[in-house]
């Protein structure tokens, strides 16, 4: 088991610097410059991460936060930036990018019958491995960056399925997690490629920047484990402050809530009412998106309300009948403590009933 562990953790490591790479690799190619192989230093990061979570950790995962993906992300999404701000990535032709193809498949074909005929195998595999890559290049750059996009979010996903968890997570809540990132990933792919598809958002330079923005802010959520955790808490503090009770007992929920209000729909939707508002651009999937967003929004909001108004009416019939009101997610000793006490009190009450009014000796007696 523990073999696996270690596998996995390096596997998906490794799956992470590659894709980076590759990035990479396309900056360099439409920028043109050699300069930008310096943002693969990033990735040093993640190779650290790795050594210490393999010494300290044997490959195992932290509670409520994921430093491989968090660097993961530090490592692609400059990339990502790179390739969506470049001008060459607001036009694609077709037809020219379909030549190149062809081209480059005749040149296969034909260095492959060269090296078969002249040379050995390992000539014949360096050729077909340049010839691949010279293919790759001429695809066009819209379909790469789009590519990127899609493989990032799906890697996210299938990252955080491999990486090996920690004790403090289940396979439930981890189940519950991923489908939860599946979700959330079509709905950021949606928000990037919708956006900055539109031709009136392109000419801006400060809209692209604004949507990468709140993309990026968006994507801070995939390390964090907390939307499927409760947050432990003391006896002591849950029963004077209330807040503190409220977020013990409803912390995974309450989490959702403010992703979904300050990361992911609550700012979408404010950038599609800029866009629609302000800039005058309307298209048939901005306003359904909008609508979408508004609708996730006000049901969140009404989550809130029923979350709160349950947890006030729970107090107020625990403070009446004179219970203790202990957490759920509380610690197993703390809820065993206070139960124990109650039984001992109640025994003790059983053991010395209280006493009745002495009656009158008859006088028969």
């Amino acid at each position: 088991m523990e073999l696996m562990v270690l596998l996995n953790a390096l596997v998906t490591r490794l799956l992470f610097v590659l894709h980076s790479l590759i990035g990479v690799w396309r900056v360099t190619a439409v920028k043109k410059e050699p300069k930008y192989w310096l943002l693969a230093l990033l990735n040093l990061l993640l190779c650290l991460e790795t050594g210490l979570t393999l010494k300290f950790k044997q490959g195992r995962g932290y509670k409520w936060f994921s430093p491989a993906i968090f660097l993961y992300l530090i490592c692609i999404v400059p990339s990502l930036w790179l390739l969506e701000i470049h001008h060459g990535t607001q036009y694609c032709g077709n037809e020219p990018g379909a030549v190149q193809v062809n081209v480059s498949n005749q040149d296969f074909n034909q260095s492959r019958e060269s090296s078969h005929g002249s040379e050995g195998t390992d000539h014949h595999i360096i050729q077909t491995a340049k010839v691949f890559v010279n293919q790759l290049s001429t695809i066009c750059e819209t379909v790469w960056t789009l590519a990127l996009h899609q493989t990032f979010l799906l890697l996210l996903v299938v990252g955080r399925w491999l990486l090996p968890i920690g004790v403090e997570i289940t396979r439930d809540q981890l189940s519950q997690l991923l489908l939860m990132f599946v979700g959330t990933a079509a709905d950021i792919l949606e928000f990037a490629s919708e956006t900055l598809d539109i031709e009136d958002v392109r000419k801006n330079y400060a809209l692209i920047n604004a949507i990468l923005a709140v993309w990026t802010w968006s994507m801070l959520q995939f390390p964090l484990d907390l939307a499927v955790q409760h947050i432990g808490c003391k006896p002591s503090a849950s029963a004077r402050r209330i807040p503190s009770l409220l977020l013990c007992r409803y912390s995974a929920e309450l989490w959702n809530i403010g992703v979904s209000l300050f990361i992911q729909d609550g700012p979408f939707f404010i950038v599609r009412s800029i866009l629609m508002g302000h800039f005058r651009i309307f298209n048939q999937m901005l306003v359904f998106f909008t609508a979408k967003n508004i609708l996730v929004v006000t049901l969140q909001l009404y989550r809130l309300a029923v979350i709160t108004l349950d947890f006030r009416t729970t107090v107020l019939q625990k403070s009446r009948k004179g219970e203790v009101c202990c957490c759920p997610c509380e610690p197993y000793e703390a809820r065993a403590h206070a139960t124990g006490r109650q039984e001992n009190e109640m025994k003790e009450f059983v053991a010395f009933p209280p006493k009745e009014e002495s009656q009158a000796p008859s006088e028969d007696h």
